[in-house]
């Protein structure tokens, strides 16, 4: 028997209450985004508070911060809804449009939902005339405690779980599919994937961003820490994609789009090709402000 974690008895709901014969509970997952967006509109508020760290003071004012969060939680749930019906199901999806409405069903891509950030950003930033190299800046640095808590939650539901291994730290998955190793003799121990994107993509990429912007005044070079999360972010991701169990969808043999982008030899997931363009332009954009 392999040495391994039992995975923790974590019910997906935190509570349920039956209206009008409505069931209706609230979920780990989606009480991550939300606490999530609680702390990142902190850490926006704070940053308004210190007009010493920007390069000609705040750009905004703070009671413009509720107006943002409406365009954001607006991006993250389209921008990451429709990621995710193009991204990895659009077949299924097609054959069913009106399942694209049931978010409450689960299923949300974080490259969808940051293009739908990015997007409302943009019309916030024009509405209201906001600079946005800095209010791109500062949100990327709120981010990431989102980041954190969504990786943290996606292992208290049991998805997005790594692929097999002889680690004394592996999971074993609740499941059918989670079991479905290669031999059937022992209990399936995978990489907690999960818990490694909390901790790069959330934990270690937002102290980096903190840093930079309260203590060393990047804030005051414009796209830098915007550049510095689209590095981070991308390579995090890219290299968790080595252990992290690829989606069924893109191992199947009958997609063929799936088998192009296997890990097999020297091909990529749907994870790591969405991350290049991230990882590409992150650089760039450093390399071009630093030379600035």
């Amino acid at each position: 028997m392999l040495a391994a974690i039992s995975f923790p008895d974590i019910s997906p709901i935190i509570f349920s209450v039956e209206i009008f014969g409505f069931n209706l509970a609230l979920r780990w997952y989606a009480m991550a985004y939300i606490v999530g967006i609680g702390f990142g509109w902190l850490i926006i508020r704070a940053a308004l508070r210190r007009p010493q760290i920007w390069r000609n003071g705040p750009p905004m004012q703070v009671g413009h911060l509720e107006d943002l969060l409406t365009y954001i939680v607006i991006g993250v749930i389209a921008g990451g809804r429709l990621g995710y019906v193009l991204f990895y199901k659009p077949q299924e999806y097609l054959a069913n449009p009106f399942d694209i409405l049931k978010i409450w069903e689960g299923g949300l891509a974080f490259h969808g939902g940051f293009v739908g950030v990015v997007l409302g950003v943009y019309l916030f930033s024009r509405r209201h005339n906001v600079p946005l190299p800095d209010l791109a800046d500062i949100i990327a640095v709120a981010a990431t405690p989102a980041i954190l808590l969504v990786r943290c939650a996606n292992f208290i539901n049991a998805e997005l779980w790594g692929r097999p291994t002889d680690a004394p730290w592996g999971v074993i998955f609740p499941g059918v599919e989670a079991q479905s190793c290669a031999t059937a003799t022992e209990p399936c121990v995978r990489h907690p994937s999960q818990l490694y994107e909390a901790g790069l993509e959330g934990l270690i990429l937002g102290i980096i961003l903190l840093t930079l912007a309260f203590r060393f005044g990047a804030l005051k070079r414009p796209w830098l820490l915007s550049a510095v999360f689209f590095l981070g972010y991308g390579l995090s991701r890219f290299i968790v994609e080595f252990v992290r169990q690829p989606d069924l969808q893109f191992t199947s043999p009958d997609n063929p789009l799936g088998l192009a982008l296997h890990t097999d030899g020297y091909g990529l997931t749907m994870g790591q090709l969405l991350s290049l363009p991230m990882i590409l332009a992150g650089f760039a954009v450093i390399l071009f402000v630093l030379r600035r």
